[in-house]
């Protein structure tokens, strides 16, 4: 996530983190704050304590992630670790769409 929040976000690409805890300590926002500041992350983390964005999403698994065109549709879902040439060029695609 760092490297394309990285190297595409001049292009446009626009990362965020959705923090839902898995433990109490994570509920802190203290300990997220510091959390992103020891893993250096670079983009915007949104905390989930309600679970209401991962509801929203029906998300079911972790990590998943999502690619939301430039008109708020979901275009790709991606359940677990890997597939990350398969991503970054949907990525590439992505934002080289016109938007009117």
């Amino acid at each position: 996530m760092r490297e394309w929040h990285n190297k595409y976000k001049d292009e446009g690409l626009v990362v965020i983190g959705n923090h839902y805890p898995e433990f109490s300590y994570e509920e802190d926002l203290e300990n997220l704050k510091q959390a992103i500041i020891d893993l250096d992350i670079p983009y915007a983390v949104a905390q989930d304590n309600d679970r209401k964005t991962w509801a929203a999403y029906e998300n079911r698994y972790w990590p998943t992630l999502y690619l939301i065109d430039k008109r708020g549709h979901i275009r790709y879902v991606h359940i677990g670790e890997g597939a990350y040439e398969i991503t970054e060029s949907a990525i590439q695609e992505l934002l080289a769409e016109s938007y009117p």
